[in-house]
């Protein structure tokens, strides 16, 4: 008995609705991408995620007679080791003029490039349901953690200021009598 991940060649059908959800899925990340103004936007999330839906259903179509799992798991493994190519050249930038070191940015975009190739993986198995929840789930993790992230790291700046801020009480010495001045800093006299 053939399992429920692989297909006969001529079931187009089945075929069909497993590329167009790996589209819908790479569609859902690509537009929060998008409209975050992030390099990777909602045309690089969809076509990863359908390219891996192409390799993954690629052994599911040639094995149908005998099925092999260990096609399916090498297929998965390229597309992982693949896809970390991608996020790679998305987290390493040059570094701008100004700064003559190299800056990292853009692991959460190379993390759902990432996620995308998982989620075509997943539609190309016919998997659509892991797929539904997984595609939930990481939305509410671009968006919702995404606030809570901000709203941390504010109250964190805001407990350093405070603590970095030195009081030093006024002195006869550094209180100027010039109101125009901008800080109050009087050069030692010499």
């Amino acid at each position: 008995m053939l399992s429920t991940n692989y297909l006969l060649p001529d079931d187009w059908l089945n075929i069909t609705f497993r590329l167009c959800l790996a589209l819908l899925f790479g569609a859902v990340i690509g537009l929060e991408r998008q409209l975050k103004r992030k390099p990777a936007g909602l045309r690089t999330h969809m076509l990863v995620c359908f390219g891996s839906a192409v390799f993954t259903l690629i052994p599911l179509l040639t094995n149908a007679t005998q099925p092999d799992n260990n096609s399916l798991s090498r297929t998965i493994q390229g597309i992982t080791a693949g896809v970390g190519f991608i996020g790679g050249g998305e987290i390493l930038r040059e570094s701008s003029e100004k700064s003559q070191r190299s800056e990292v940015h853009g692991l959460t975009s190379a993390a759902a490039i990432w996620v995308s190739a998982a989620l075509g993986i997943v539609a190309g198995c016919g998997l659509w349901q892991l797929g539904l929840i997984a595609v939930v789930l990481t939305f509410l993790v671009l968006n919702l953690f995404k606030r809570l992230e901000k709203r941390y790291y504010l109250k964190t700046n805001r407990e350093q200021k405070d603590t970095s801020i030195l009081q030093i009480p006024p002195t006869e010495e550094n209180i100027s009598t010039d109101t125009n001045q901008d800080n109050n800093f009087i050069p030692p006299k010499s």
